[in-house]
C-alpha cells in the first residue's frame, strides 16, 4: 500500500486536511492520499459530555470519515511505528489484520494526544476517562448503574458512597462533564422510589486556583459560582494523589468516599510521535513537534504536523504565540495544511505555501441547567444567553446537515421530556480469550510486537529462535516477556506441536501480569 500522502490521525486536524486534499485532487485522490484513524468516525468532542449525561445520542456526535473525506482512502487501524528511513509505517487493523506496511512520500502527523492516567496510583484502574464516544457511553452506563445499586441498598453510608461522584480536572471537559452529571442525577432521581431522601453529591476537584483558566479568571469564577449554587462541591488547589475502589485520596491526606471517579486530566504525547521525533533528533515542546508557520516540520522535507501534536506558530494580533490545542484551531490548521500539501503535489517542492493565520473568535463552556460561560471576540457572556450561543455556534460547526438536524431534534425533545435512562452497556473488554490451534499452526512469529501473553491450557507449543534449540511449552506453561526483547518484540516464534488450546491474556490483565512478573523476578 503506497500513497503520495499519508495522514496519521483522524481527529479534526487530520480529517479536515484529508477533506481539503480530496476536494483538490478529485477522484484520483483515493489512490494518492490515505487517512489512517483508529476509528472510522470524526468525533465532535465539544458535545461528548452531553452523551455521558444522556442528553444526546452517541450517533449525534460522530460523522463517518468516509462520508466526510471523499476521494481519500480511509484506513482504520492503530499505527505502531513509523520508520522514517524507509518511509513506511506499520498498521494494526484488528485481530486478523495486523502488521500491514503502508509506504508514503509525504507524512502528516495529526495524532493528537493519548490518555495516560498512570501517574496517579489507582486512577487507571478505578477512574472513567472522557476521551472518546465509548468512554462517554461507559460513563453514562456507570452513572445509571450507581443509581440502580443505590436504590437497592438500605445502608445509609453505602448509599451515599454510591451517590457520590468525583470529577478530576477543572478544564472544559471536567466542568462540562460535571455539569451534565449533575443535570442527569437531579432530573432522574425522582424516578427511583428509594432515593427521595438521598441527595446526590458531585465533587469537582481541580489542581489550580480557578476553573476554566483558558477562558479567564472572571468567567471561570462565574462558572464555579453557578455550579456551587446548584449544589456541586468545587475544590480548588486540590490534587488527587491516589484512587481506590471506594476512596479518592487527596494531597493533604484527606479523602472522599466515592465509588465513581471521572478523570478528565492526564493527556500525554502520542508514543508514535515521540518515537519519530527521537529517530529524527527533533526537539519538542512537551511532546509537540516544532513546525514552521506553513506546518512543515522544521528541517525535515516532506514531513508535516498540525493539531494537538504540533507547536504551530500563531500571530495573535501582532503577538507570536503557539496555537492552543483546541478543536477550533485544529480544524483551521487542517484546512490550511491540506491546501499547502495540494499546492506541493500540483506544483512541486517550490510551490508557494501559506502560513497558518486565524482570527481567534473565543471559547465557550456549558455548566449545565441551561447556563454557560463564553468569551467571544474579547466580550464576556454568561447565563442563559451564553448557553444559547453555545448551542447555536456548535450546532453550526457540527459536520453534516443530517447530524445537525438530529441534534436539533434531540435538544428540542430535551426541553419537554426526561432524559433516557435505558441501560445499554457496551461490550466488556475481552481480557481473557481461549483460542484453538491445530498441529503446525503459528501462534506468533519472531520479530512481531508483543500484544498478549499465552497460557497453554492443553497440548503443547514449540518456541524456535535462530541459533537456539527448540523449546517445548506444555500444558500449564506461560509464554511471557521472558521470550521477548527489551523493545517489546517476540524473540522467538511459536507454533502448535499438536492440537492445542491456549488462553490469551491481554489488555489490563496483561499489564497487571507484566508488573507482577517483574516484581517476582526481581525478588
Amino acid at each position: 500500500m503506497k500513497y503520495d500522502v499519508v495522514i496519521a490521525g483522524g481527529g479534526f486536524a487530520g480529517a479536515y486536511c484529508a477533506r481539503v486534499l480530496g476536494k483538490a485532487l478529485g477522484a484520483a485522490g483515493v489512490k494518492r492520499v490515505a487517512l489512517i484513524a483508529e476509528r472510522n468516525v470524526l468525533v465532535f468532542h465539544p458535545m461528548l459530555a452531553e452523551v455521558a449525561g444522556a442528553a444526546l445520542s452517541p450517533l449525534d456526535v460522530v460523522n463517518p470519515l468516509r462520508e466526510f473525506c471523499k476521494n481519500v482512502d480511509v484506513l482504520q487501524g492503530v499505527i505502531h511505528k513509523v520508520d522514517w528511513a524507509q518511509k513506511q509505517l506499520v498498521l494494526d487493523g484488528g485481530r486478523f489484520t495486523r502488521n500491514h506496511v503502508v509506504t508514503f512520500d509525504h507524512l502528516v502527523l495529526t495524532l493528537g494526544s493519548v490518555t495516560d492516567m498512570s501517574r496517579v496510583p489507582g486512577m487507571g484502574d478505578h477512574a472513567w476517562p472522557m476521551k472518546s464516544v465509548a468512554d462517554a457511553l461507559r460513563l453514562r452506563a456507570a452513572l445509571i448503574n450507581r443509581l440502580e445499586e443505590a436504590n437497592l441498598v438500605e445502608d445509609a453510608e453505602l448509599r451515599q458512597r454510591l451517590m457520590t461522584f468525583v470529577v478530576v480536572g477543572g478544564g472544559y471537559t471536567g466542568v462540562e462533564t460535571a455539569g451534565q452529571i449533575m443535570d442527569l442525577l437531579h432530573e432522574v432521581r425522582p424516578l427511583y422510589a428509594n432515593l427521595k431522601d438521598t441527595l446526590p453529591k458531585v465533587i469537582l476537584a481541580h489542581s489550580r486556583a480557578h476553573l476554566l483558566e483558558e477562558i479567564g479568571e472572571k468567567l471561570g469564577d462565574y462558572a464555579q459560582r453557578v455550579l456551587e449554587k446548584r449544589g456541586m462541591e468545587v475544590r480548588l488547589n486540590t490534587r488527587v494523589t491516589e484512587v481506590t475502589a471506594a476512596k479518592v485520596i487527596l494531597q493533604d491526606g484527606s479523602f472522599i468516599e466515592a465509588h465513581t471517579v471521572v478523570c478528565t486530566v492526564g493527556n500525554a504525547p502520542s508514543p508514535v510521535v515521540l518515537d519519530l521525533a527521537k529517530q529524527l533528533g527533533m526537539p519538542g515542546d512537551k511532546g509537540r513537534v516544532e513546525v514552521e508557520a506553513t506546518m512543515r516540520v522544521k528541517g525535515v522535507d516532506k514531513l508535516w504536523a498540525s493539531g494537538d501534536c504540533a507547536s504551530v506558530p500563531w500571530d495573535d494580533r501582532g503577538t507570536m504565540k503557539v496555537a492552543p490545542p483546541t478543536a477550533q484551531f485544529a480544524m483551521r490548521q487542517g484546512k490550511q495544511l491540506g491546501e499547502n500539501i495540494a499546492r506541493v503535489l500540483k506544483r512541486g517542492a517550490g510551490a508557494e505555501l501559506r502560513p497558518f493565520s486565524y482570527r481567534y473568535m473565543g471559547q465557550l463552556a456549558t455548566v449545565g441547567e441551561r447556563e454557560a460561560v463564553a468569551e467571544v471576540f474579547g466580550m464576556h457572556f454568561s447565563g442563559f444567553f451564553a448557553w444559547w450561543m453555545w448551542r447555536t455556534i456548535y450546532l453550526a460547526k457540527l459536520p453534516g446537515m443530517g447530524r445537525r438536524f438530529r441534534v436539533m431534534v434531540d435538544w428540542t425533545f430535551d426541553l419537554f421530556f426526561a432524559r433516557d435512562i435505558s441501560l445499554v452497556l457496551p461490550p466488556a473488554e475481552d481480557l481473557l480469550r481461549a483460542i484453538h490451534l491445530e498441529t503446525g499452526e503459528s501462534l506468533f512469529e519472531a520479530g512481531t510486537k508483543v500484544r498478549a501473553f499465552y497460557f497453554v491450557k492443553r497440548g503443547s507449543v514449540t518456541l524456535e529462535a535462530a541459533g537456539e534449540a527448540p523449546r517445548l511449552m506444555s500444558a500449564g506453561d506461560v509464554i511471557d516477556q521472558a521470550c521477548a526483547t527489551g523493545e517489546g518484540l517476540w524473540r522467538v516464534g511459536a507454533a502448535a506441536t499438536e492440537s492445542t488450546d491456549v488462553v490469551v491474556i491481554r489488555g489490563r490483565a496483561l499489564e497487571m501480569l507484566k508488573t507482577t512478573l517483574k516484581l517476582v523476578r526481581r525478588e
